[in-house]
């Protein structure tokens, strides 16, 4: 290997331990360090005759040379970002695009336009850009640059620049052709089992989500039940003179606990919830990607059975055909590589979530059973002073 070598030359640069060496050669295997950072903040709310909307500050700062500077600062609204990520998947039929959150937000949790809606949903921008700028191919994307640096009179410009209606018609009406048409008859194993792989996650995925919800719902019930609880037994010390600090110990406890309950249901909606329903989205984004695969596979073995049956035009359906097989290639190529690198991603997002859910829960329940075994031995002490004050003559 030419980096251990190099690592082995006698330069003064250069440290020649054998732990050094060791060192230097991972780090000639680790990926480059990031070049492109992406913070979406500062949101502003607009209103207009015609609607109300949000807009959001995205600041970039690269050391790329192919940007002109190396820091920008622009707003963006939703839309900006939906067009940006139709514009990725036009771009990359089968590469796996980030979701972005629903333009509605699940109804029941939080209203529209309120803070707790608009930090939700600019958290979930902020992990849409940088998921992308992660990405090694979507980083490069031109649209990706226009979108983090151009003002908005330029990004309203280069919008209009898009493909017209009778392409976008022409791409739909292939697509509900090839989806007509059945199943592909030559698909590979490898995206079956990908397909398979997916209806199972979604479905499990989906179910985490819905309990996910159910559980802060029910620990939403439970801690207004607790906020009305306390100050009962502050009220009744007021009338039972004889055990009033045992009530106003209850009234501390419950206090406690219910703030404790307030912390725990703010790590499920800002740390849990997020990712499960991440997931859901991707689930629903890799299927499309497989659909869109399989749509090109379809388009193939359309022109190979067309070409079994012409017999003219031979040598222009097998240009077409090999124009299509590349196609084909390259797509599977796209989608084996991103497949390996999401799922990856997945398995690290979902253990990392999980595991910081339970160790939410044991400090939860530890701190609430330190709470009451506290309350509980001062009451113990107290009991026996007053047995001993009665033992004595």
């Amino acid at each position: 290997d030419i980096s251990l070598t190099e690592v082995n030359s006698f330069s003064p640069s250069m440290p020649i331990s054998p732990s050094s060496m060791i060192n230097q050669y991972k780090f000639e295997d680790e990926p480059e360090l990031r070049d492109l950072f992406i913070t979406v903040d500062d949101p502003e709310s607009h209103i207009t005759a015609i609607e109300t909307f949000i807009t959001y500050r995205v600041v970039t700062k690269t050391s790329r040379g192919e940007f002109d500077s190396s820091e920008y600062e622009v707003r963006r609204r939703y839309q900006d970002f939906l067009w940006l990520k139709s514009k990725l998947e036009e771009a990359h039929p089968t590469l796996i695009i980030p979701p972005l959150p629903e333009k509605f937000i699940m109804k029941g949790m939080v209203e529209r336009f309120s803070d707790e809606f608009i930090e939700t949903r600019r958290k979930a921008l902020h992990k849409f850009l940088n998921r992308i700028a992660d990405h090694p191919t979507l980083t490069f994307n031109e649209d990706f640059k226009i979108f983090l640096t151009a003002q908005a009179w330029e990004l309203s410009s280069h919008k209009k620049q898009g493909p017209g209606l009778l392409s976008r018609m022409g791409q739909t009406v292939r697509a509900v052709a090839s989806s007509v048409r059945g199943g592909v008859k030559n698909r590979p194993e490898m995206f079956t089992e990908m397909n398979d792989y997916m209806e199972t996650f979604s479905q499990k995925i989906n179910v985490l989500d819905k309990i996910a919800h159910r559980i802060y719902k029910e620990e939403r019930e439970y801690f207004n039940e607790m906020k009305e609880y306390g100050p009962i037994h502050t009220l009744w010390s007021a009338s039972e003179e004889d055990i009033a600090d045992s009530l106003k110990g209850v009234a501390s406890c419950i206090d406690k606990c219910c703030k404790a309950t307030e912390k725990r249901m703010a790590g499920l909606s800002e740390n849990l919830m997020p990712i499960l329903h991440e997931y859901v989205l991707y689930s629903e984004i890799l299927m499309g990607v497989l659909k869109r695969r399989d749509q090109i596979q379809g388009e193939l073995d359309s022109r190979v059975d067309a070409l079994a049956n012409k017999k003219t035009e031979k040598d222009l359906f097998s240009e077409e055909i090999g124009k299509l097989e590349d196609k084909v290639e390259c797509a599977n190529n796209a989608l084996k590589a991103d497949w390996d690198r999401w799922k990856k991603n997945m398995q690290c997002d979902m253990r990392s979530t999980f595991t910081n859910v339970a160790e939410n829960n044991l400090c939860y329940y530890e701190e609430c059973l330190a709470t009451w075994e506290s309350f509980l031995a001062s009451q113990t002490v107290d009991l026996h002073v007053e047995e001993d004050s009665e033992d004595r003559p």
